[in-house]
């Protein structure tokens, strides 16, 4: 079935002579109308990879998901399956996606997320991810991120780092509990140590389960100093059915702790689990450590002014540090 779309001819200003775009200051963009095929709109596309212009592929790759919906189901998923080219199966993957998030198409997530796994191109494996990132997708690919995390390539790891982060941030501003355990699991399941100190120092922990709290509490016993220190962040900030548990297991860890950095983050996030109520612990830390002396003293001093919020009582801490 062909279907019609109106299409604004936007012109590449940046390939107009300064003559011509004067000549044209008056004019108006005109509305053609053209037959809305998937063949035509990556055609557009290439063209527009070539002109030079970022907004112009903007515009092209927000026309490709807008039309998603009116686009042949069969057409638009040979087109996906055949394409090589890791930015134009990024375009394609992104409007199988917009179909399954406006109900056109329940299933294009998956055929997306399967392209994902199994491609043997890891730079369109990481193309694919990157079309899923802020969407839905958390909620529709069951482990996808789970076993993404331990794809071979660093590329492909990364970016699912970078989507569990941004999806958790952008789509469900750090809210949704299910999204949160999502990446937990995906962090604790990675055998990269970047990939899995950076989804826990970038996550908002504060609607995580219990059993979530109890995957990142075992990473306090990992080898590798960087996800110590990244799941000794996180549990500073559990919701408050957890925050005992987050504390005792801090505290029992500070003595043990060799890494200064670790140390320090352990004194933060004592610090956001108890606040004023965490100065008799802070008390007992600093103690143990005189290195630290100052940071403990810092976090005594700004925990004693009262503040009720946790950002207050950050800019409080880096003032203090800060002045002379």
């Amino acid at each position: 079935m062909k279907r019609l779309c109106l299409l604004l001819t936007l012109p590449l200003f940046p390939l107009l002579s300064t003559h011509a775009h004067a000549a044209s200051t008056d004019a108006q963009p005109a509305l053609r109308a053209s037959t809305c095929s998937v063949r035509g709109l990556m055609d557009d596309i290439r063209r527009g990879l070539g002109s030079g212009s970022p907004s112009y592929q903007r515009y092209l790759r927000t026309l490709l998901r807008e039309a998603a919906v009116t686009l042949p189901d069969a057409e638009l998923r040979d087109a996906f399956a055949r394409e090589t080219d890791p930015v134009m199966a990024e375009h394609l993957a992104a409007a199988l996606v917009a179909r399954a998030e406006r109900e056109a198409d329940t299933q294009a997530m998956d055929v997306v997320a399967q392209r994902a796994l199994h491609d043997a191109d890891p730079s369109v494996r990481a193309a694919t991810l990157r079309a899923m990132r802020r969407t839905s997708a958390l909620e529709r690919t069951g482990d996808l991120y789970e076993r993404m995390v331990r794809d071979e390539s660093p590329q492909v790891r990364q970016e699912a780092a970078t989507n569990l982060i941004e999806d958790n941030a952008h789509v469900y501003a750090g809210q949704y509990g299910p999204a949160a355990d999502t990446a937990v699991t995906a962090a604790v399941a990675s055998t990269d140590p970047a990939v899995t100190a950076r989804i826990l120092d970038n996550l908002s922990t504060e609607k995580i389960s219990a059993e979530s709290a109890d995957r990142i509490t075992s990473l306090l016993r990992s080898d590798d100093a960087s996800v110590r220190k990244a799941a000794v962040n996180a549990l500073g900030g559990v919701p408050a059915e957890q925050m005992q548990g987050a504390r005792e297991s801090l505290l029992a860890m500070y003595r043990e702790e060799t890494d200064d950095g670790v140390r320090k983050a352990l004194l933060q996030s004592v610090a956001q689990l108890g606040f004023e109520g965490a100065i008799p612990d802070l008390q007992r830390l600093r103690a143990m450590d005189p290195r630290l002396a100052q940071e403990a003293d810092a976090w005594i001093q700004v925990l004693g002014m009262g503040l009720q919020e946790w950002s207050l009582l950050l800019r409080e801490k880096q003032r203090l540090q800060q002045a002379p």
